[in-house]
């Protein structure tokens, strides 16, 4: 086992540490998401076509929207590169807890 999969505190300080990251993560992700539909709407609003999917056409296609679509595409990957690392740290102290467990029982059927 690995230095780092001992050592419990490791993995809790990493989720301290990056607690922060991750909501800021996902709060970027949401407004994103909510944004898109106020940028749609706003695109359609600009569009001079008769027919409404013809002015939901021109937004969908827009530079502006396909912009907020690379934003939101990179949002969340970062979002969910920053949840895995939170779950693979959790698991760290889970794996850490039960091999604990484990030596506790194992020690108890030595004696």
């Amino acid at each position: 086992m690995t230095e780092e999969l001992r050592d419990p505190q490791k993995a809790v300080d990493y989720i301290l540490a990056n607690a922060g990251k991750f909501a800021a993560a996902k709060a970027q992700r949401v407004f994103l998401e909510e944004f898109r539909k106020s940028k749609k709407a706003i695109l359609m609003g600009q569009s001079t076509a008769k027919t409404a999917a013809a002015r939901e056409q021109y937004a969908y296609s827009h530079e502006d929207y396909l912009s907020l679509l690379d934003g939101l595409k990179a949002a969340v990957e970062v979002e969910e590169k920053l949840r895995w690392d939170m779950v693979a740290a959790q698991a760290r102290i889970e794996i850490w807890r039960t091999a604990s467990a484990n030596n506790r029982n194992q020690d108890k059927t030595m004696r």
